[in-house]
């Protein structure tokens, strides 16, 4: 994730990507990057993936200080970073037959496998149903799944709009005064919608910005600053703000008008911290670079290994500063495990599943002169993706 930015086809479809790597691509060594990606959003994707997987492993220890103000600073912008990302690398997406195909085997194909492997767990574990067996209701991480699809889909019409990234404002500060429920978790869905809009208006100029000296100073200033804030921040300010999905009207605040305010002030703390760590990532090439291929096979598996984590007696054994950290040490080791080429080879199944009889085949056109259905045809239906 050739130039110092590269186009959107060159990335994978992941989490803050909307791609998955291909089948080619996992097989390549760690220290191997295909050619014409961008080594600062690979460095920076595989940077946020671990603090995915930080954030959802900390969780059930945020009771305890240090590790509820690390909770906060992580929530602050992991995730409006990968969405700024996603919208970027989904510049492509015209809506034609092959970007859909590609968007339902590699997005809406794994959510459904995902939310199924979630039940099944959460019903061994409660030993009956949930409340809820539909399917439209994202369990846990897989909200981000359901998003990115959507998101994916509005791509033509943003790229038609003169003020995209206002407008998506707009809709996102009006949006967020109705209660839109969990279906298709359409309160993170209208609330993230910004900062997708707003990789997608970004071109490949706007990153040179970021490797300038004074840009790089504020970033660490900023980091910092934050870091401190996360402290009185989480003792006094609800987690909801963080997650970006329930109504505003839901606030114990009134009037409306502060919750709009709060909301500016997350949303603007968001894109500044954003900014802050995609300067200060490499653009070079590191370790980790070819890691920031499978940030999908990471954000995934991790929700699996933790809805089961969850269903045993560490989190009731650990606590303290000795929990966090031991905590923190599984988390990035987790987060390493599953860009493992083996790991990665038994989870293909699932996250790059190549269900292609699951679509309808269109018919190959007919060439000039009635040849349609010789080696031309097959030739139009591998360019067809099938």
């Amino acid at each position: 994730m050739a130039s110092s930015m590269t186009s959107p086809e060159a990335h994978s479809p992941e989490p803050g990507q909307g791609a998955t790597a291909s089948a080619a691509e996992a097989k390549t060594t760690p220290k191997a990057v295909p050619s014409g990606r961008d080594a600062r959003l690979d460095n920076a994707k595989f940077i946020l993936i671990a603090l995915v997987v930080l954030g959802h492993a900390i969780e059930p220890l945020r009771d305890y200080g240090p590790a509820g103000a690390l909770y906060y600073w992580i929530y602050f912008f992991h995730m409006p970073a990968f969405i700024l990302i996603s919208g970027y690398l989904s510049r492509s997406f015209d809506g034609s037959s092959n970007r859909v195909e590609k968007l339902v085997l590699s997005v809406a194909v794994p959510y459904l496998i995902f939310w199924t492997i979630h039940q099944a767990i959460y019903f061994v574990d409660r030993g009956g149903p949930p409340d809820s067996l539909s399917v439209l209701k994202p369990t846990w991480t897989l909200w981000f799944l359901v998003a990115l699809f959507l998101w994916r889909l509005s791509v033509p019409i943003w790229k038609r709009l003169r003020w995209p990234v206002l407008i998506a404002v707009v809709i996102s500060m009006f949006g967020a005064t109705a209660s839109l429920g969990e279906t298709l978790s359409m309160g993170r869905v209208v609330s993230f919608l910004p900062f997708f809009v707003l990789g997608l208006s970004l071109r490949r100029e706007h990153f040179a910005y970021l490797d300038r000296l004074w840009v790089r100073i504020l970033s660490v200033l900023v980091l910092g600053v934050t870091a401190v804030l996360a402290v009185p921040i989480s003792g006094h300010l609800s987690r909801d703000w963080l997650f970006w999905k329930e109504s505003l009207t839901d606030r114990d605040i009134d009037p409306l008008m502060p919750s709009f305010g709060i909301r500016l002030a997350f949303m603007a703390l968001a894109l500044v911290m954003t900014v802050a760590v995609l300067a200060l990532t490499p653009k070079q090439r590191t370790w980790f670079t070819a890691l920031g291929s499978y940030t999908l096979y990471v954000y995934l598996g991790h929700s699996v290994v933790l809805i089961l984590l969850k269903t045993t007696p560490w989190y009731d054994s650990v606590d303290g500063m000795t929990g966090v950290a031991v905590t923190s040490a599984l988390a990035l080791a987790l987060t390493l495990l599953l860009c493992a080429p083996w790991v990665r080879a038994g989870m293909r199944w699932a996250v790059e599943p190549q269900l292609t009889w699951f679509l309808r085949q269109d018919p190959a056109p007919r060439e000039p002169g009635g040849a349609g259905n010789g080696d031309g045809g097959a030739r139009d239906r591998e360019k067809a993706g099938v």
